[in-house]
């Protein structure tokens, strides 16, 4: 029985981080530039002039969803376009023939891709700082939690980019799904201040409970429970995972 090949699992993993840092424009510089505008906007011109929201600065309350609104969009893109593009070549029967299983591959593309996220995180904080004042209360939870959303979306890409048959395909989700619903998650706002029909129609939103549990680990303070928060993200992760073995099992779309 074969064990676990760590070497093909680290190749898999530089050969990711490395198509970012080739990309570094579109994937890191692009991204963190957008956020800057925000923060720029809403952070000093808006944010001045509101009342703190739950006890926080308004400047620094929208950080966290700022932040999760260009984890998610990344981390999936990056992720879907990885696997897409040896699939769009045909250099995806390397990845089949070659003697990595599930786990070697998984583990290379959710560690580049959570690796990813803390690099482009620990910039676009480093940038608001220029912007607002802010102070995180538990820096070692908001790193895990950090990591965790950035390997789910990591694997939620790799599902998308398996099911999509088109460029086109590649931006549906992240473009029309994903960043609206952040939007509409709490970034820029408290659910707890919605009246209670938009209230409920706001939990309804899984983003909302990403935002709220990043938020927590920034302030301690939060719309939603950060175990609520925590478990959803962790049942997301074992779902996505539970997929991709199926895909592997199955080779669905990979041998076509």
């Amino acid at each position: 029985m074969m064990g676990f090949n760590f070497r093909g699992a680290w190749s898999i993993y530089q050969r990711e981080l490395m198509r970012a840092f080739r990309t570094a424009f579109q994937s890191i510089l692009s991204p963190v530039l957008t956020t800057s505008l925000y923060f720029i906007v809403f952070g000093t011109v808006i944010g001045s002039r509101m009342e703190p929201v739950q006890g926080v600065a308004y400047g620094a309350f929208i950080i966290p969803g700022l932040l999760m609104l260009t984890l998610l969009g990344e981390t999936t893109s990056n992720s879907s376009f990885g696997i897409y593009m040896p699939r769009f070549t045909g250099t995806i029967y390397e990845l089949l023939s070659a003697p990595v299983g599930v786990a070697e591959t998984l583990l290379g593309f959710v560690g580049a891709a959570a690796t990813k996220g803390l690099i482009l995180a620990a910039i676009i904080l480093a940038t608001a700082t220029f912007f607002v004042d802010y102070e995180i209360k538990y820096p070692l939870l908001a790193m895990g939690f950090i990591m965790l959303v950035a390997a789910s979306f990591s694997l939620f890409g790799f599902i998308l980019g398996i099911w999509a048959d088109s460029f086109e395909k590649l931006g549906i989700i992240p473009l029309l799904i994903l960043t609206p619903l952040t939007f509409l998650g709490g970034t820029f706002y408290s659910i707890a201040d919605l009246p209670g029909v938009w209230k409920t129609v706001a939990l309804a939103n899984p983003i909302a409970f990403l935002v709220s549990g990043l938020r927590w680990t920034f302030y301690g303070t939060s719309d939603v429970s950060i175990g609520v928060s925590l478990g959803l993200t962790l049942g997301f992760l074992a779902l996505c995972t539970g997929i991709i073995a199926y895909i592997f099992k199955t080779g669905w779309r990979l041998r076509e």
